[in-house]
């Protein structure tokens, strides 16, 4: 997720989008004070080279797990000469009469442990739940951004503000039309992300100039946290994502304002947003219990492996929390 932005008086404010200063560091694209045009994204565009394989890492992946689970092809987004097909995991033993439960990975390109977190937990942690949800996993959203390690598409565009009728990016909207069926009956939907250092010395300043604002720079969160929706404040299951994570990696603490982010901290690891106001995938539902999961993989208290282990836990915990106090 990233970025900037608080409940009450500043929630008007997404959460990456920056706060025009007086002073900015000079992005390489672009005119100060312009928005980019086609031009500057073509321009930006050619600069994203692949890092990564989606075939490879996700999509061989998906595969092993159809002898137990049904995989559904969902969607898929083309930019050319590249195509990519969006795939989801789902409990083969569906029954209608069970409560659902939707888990997101890979909404932002670079969310590493976030796809490859939603992976584990299928394969190692959905067989406990079988009989007790249903399950519908998306564990890579943006395929063209998880082979960049970015944020955008490739477009330029983030597809974690477009989660609302007219949004701009594909892959938002060819993951709420695969969701919009089973809106009302999700109790969960946990969605899987990460904060790394690159949002301050990249995304944040890609931003302001894509936007023809100056950046303000900001700071980067050491540890685990979770954002809860702020039109539907459920701290204590917030609460429980964050005890069972902290047997895994550290919380990250609130900076000397109180806050991470730029949001007031209202639990230990815990802030708020308003979801759907934002168009932030984790609104896409009418669920009961939501979050965002971040961790920061660039920390040297943590290793890769315990940030895909943050992510499991977290998992674990929201249904595990919901299935207790709703069922």
């Amino acid at each position: 997720m990233g970025g900037s932005s608080a409940t009450g008086s500043t929630a008007d404010v997404a959460l990456d989008e920056p706060k025009v200063t007086t002073t900015s560091a000079r992005y390489p694209i672009g005119t100060p004070g312009q928005p980019w045009a086609e031009n500057e994204r073509a321009t930006w565009r050619a600069q994203q080279a692949k890092k990564r394989s989606y075939e490879t890492d996700v999509v061989r992946a998906v595969d092993r797990l159809r002898e137990t689970f049904d995989v559904v092809e969902y969607g898929r987004v083309s930019y050319p000469p590249e195509s990519y097909a969006l795939f989801a995991i789902r409990s083969r033993a569906w029954r209608d009469a069970l409560p659902c439960v939707l888990v997101t990975g890979g909404v932002h390109g670079y969310d590493t442990s976030g796809v490859h977190g939603a992976l584990r937990f299928v394969e190692q942690r959905a067989a406990a739940y079988e009989g007790r949800v249903n399950l519908l996993v998306a564990p890579c959203v943006s395929p063209w951004a998880y082979e960049r390690i970015h944020r955008w598409n490739a477009n330029a565009v983030d597809p974690n503000r477009s989660f609302k009728e007219g949004g701009a990016a594909e892959e938002a909207t060819a993951l709420m039309k695969l969701v919009a069926p089973l809106r009302d009956r999700f109790v969960v939907h946990v969605d899987l992300h990460e904060t790394t250092d690159t949002d301050e010395t990249e995304f944040r300043p890609a931003l302001a100039a894509r936007d023809g604002v100056d950046h303000a720079p900001g700071e980067i969160p050491d540890g685990f946290y979770v954002v809860g929706d702020g039109d539907n404040p459920q701290v204590e299951f917030q609460r429980a994502l964050i005890a069972a994570v902290a047997k895994v990696t550290h919380i990250a603490p609130p900076d000397a304002a109180g806050q991470i982010i730029g949001s007031p901290v209202v639990a230990d690891g815990v802030i708020h947003y308003p979801f759907k106001k934002l168009g932030l995938c984790a609104g896409i539902t009418n669920a009961r219990f939501t979050t965002t999961t971040e961790v920061y993989p660039d920390s040297p208290r943590a290793t890769p492996e315990q940030c895909i282990a943050a992510q499991v836990a977290a998992v674990c915990a929201a249904i595990d929390f919901a299935l207790q106090r709703t069922f």
